[in-house]
């Protein structure tokens, strides 16, 4: 199943500030993107339901440092993506 990828304002600041500072994370996060977008549950991504206080959004995997923090639309079969970091970052 392929889903529709939304950004926030928020999601857009953060992702510019961190391929700004962190250059040669730009083709990790456009491959993440399109796995995103044909295969969410591709096992590269590490999809996961997060708990406590983000109980209702899940986590992908960028790499083993860096996640991207997203919603899914269910009647839209989107995925809004809301945040992007560092793991102490995002969490």
């Amino acid at each position: 199943m392929s889903y529709k990828i939304i950004t926030t304002d928020k999601f857009m600041k953060k992702l510019a500030k961190l391929i700004k500072k962190n250059p040669e994370l730009k083709p990790k996060i456009a491959k993440t993107f399109k796995l995103i977008e044909n295969d969410i549950n591709h096992p590269s991504l590490r999809l996961h339901k997060l708990k406590g206080e983000l109980s209702d959004k899940y986590s992908v995997s960028v790499d083993m440092s860096y996640r991207i923090i997203l919603e899914f639309i269910v009647t839209e079969k989107g995925v809004i993506l809301l945040d992007i970091g560092s793991h102490d970052e995002v969490y």
